[in-house]
């Protein structure tokens, strides 16, 4: 399957000189997509921190690789390098910056990593001014329809095919159990990835020794997804303390796991100040339907404001709101500081709109208000014509993201 960053690294390198950095959770595709650019180059060479002689010749420096790839000779086109997983190499800032410098002129560089490539920002020098990042994310119902990069942030309504979707909710957007649809399967995939996740990448890139904790801890949030987070909670259950929960789940972020929302407060009289809301980027481990249902939105809205602001389009966020009488609506996706749409989650269908979508549209502000339902047939009509807020078949809203 051909996913809409493959377009993103052929614009990327035709307007750009700048490293290119794809980070994203474990398993997503980024190795993949950036193999996908040797369409791209005659001289293409892909070098993996994991694999023991790709390692040796990083560590020989940067004027090594440059002699490998054989960056001297006059060349047609430039030649790509790969560079996956680097961040596990403690010096992996140093090296980038310095080969970057003295090759930037002869080379065009990919870097991938399946943790936040900004979290070990400790001392070395900044890459500031050298990369653009782009978030990878799972599979989604619009990258199902359509993989050339949009020119704008919202598509044209298109009904996604019925066995697609279904394969989505059942088995995730990571694309090896998706594009399988099968379910043994897609059980030993998740086990091996949380395996992997756990045992290898947290254990030696954060140093936790605590692993089987920190797994009780990811096995609790797949009950606490669209839930307000509760560390005292937390550690009461699994007996350590508030700040080690805290560390934890930031761990958890980093590593993709789970992903916060934090309440949006302004124009909201007795608003919600402090506890954020917490999903997982894998909305397919989550068992209860409700909490699967805003999950699964969530996920999509992340993807969407991830992509509009690493490709330029405006500085887009997502928050939830919620005051002190309990008055909720489950996001609100901003641009540029400003609101933007209201999104409300259900995953039955009702026939009259949640009262709430009026109190805070008018509060806010934002042009559209939509309630978004699991169980109404998909059409193809544009609901982001629609200013007064609507009830909206999941799909159709959907498919106008990312």
């Amino acid at each position: 399957m051909h996913r809409i960053y493959e377009g993103l690294i052929k614009e990327h390198f035709a307007n750009n000189q700048q490293m290119l950095f794809l980070a994203g959770p474990r398993q997503v595709g980024k190795t993949t997509i950036s193999l996908a650019a040797k369409a791209l180059t005659d001289e293409f060479t892909y070098l993996n921190w994991d694999n023991y002689d790709d390692r040796r010749l990083i560590v020989e420096g940067p004027s090594n690789i440059a002699v490998k790839l054989g960056l001297s000779q006059l060349r047609k086109k430039l030649p790509i390098v790969v560079f996956d997983e680097i961040h596990k190499y403690t010096k992996w800032k140093i090296f980038l910056k310095g080969f970057f410098d003295t090759y930037k002129n002869q080379v065009k560089i990919i870097v991938t990593g399946s943790s936040k490539l900004n979290i070990y920002r400790r001392g070395g020098d900044s890459l500031m001014g050298r990369y653009f990042c782009y978030r990878i994310h799972p599979i989604s119902v619009a990258e199902c329809l359509h993989v050339v990069p949009i020119e704008q942030e919202i598509n044209k309504p298109t009904v996604i095919d019925k066995a697609q979707f279904q394969a989505l909710w059942e088995f995730g957007g990571f694309p090896e159990p998706f594009l399988k649809h099968e379910t043994r399967f897609y059980q030993r995939w998740k086990n091996l990835r949380q395996h992997q996740l756990f045992r290898e990448d947290i254990r030696d890139l954060s140093h936790i020794q605590e692993i089987a904790h920190i797994e009780i801890l990811a096995n609790i949030l797949k009950e606490q997804a669209g839930q307000l987070v509760n560390l005292s909670s937390f550690a009461k259950h699994i007996q350590v303390s508030v700040s080690t929960i805290k560390r934890w789940l930031g761990t958890l972020e980093n590593f993709y796991y789970c992903f916060l929302i934090k309440p949006w407060t302004k124009n909201i009289s007795r608003s919600l100040l402090k506890e954020p809301k917490l999903y997982l980027w894998d909305w397919s481990e989550i068992t209860d339907p409700g909490a699967k249902a805003e999950n699964f939105v969530a996920a999509h809205l992340l993807k969407a404001i991830h992509y509009w602001t690493d490709c330029g389009f405006g500085n887009y966020d997502l928050f939830f709101i919620r005051d002190k009488d309990k008055r909720e609506v489950d996001f609100l996706v901003t641009k540029n500081q400003k609101p933007w749409f209201l999104v409300e989650v259900k995953h039955s269908k009702s026939n009259s709109l949640n009262e709430n979508l009026y109190r805070f549209q008018e509060y806010t502000k934002a042009q559209h208000a939509f309630q978004v339902v699991f169980d109404l047939e998909p059409i193809e009509v544009d609901c982001f014509t629609k200013r007064e807020p609507i009830i909206v078949p999941v799909q159709t809203f959907l498919s106008q993201l990312v």
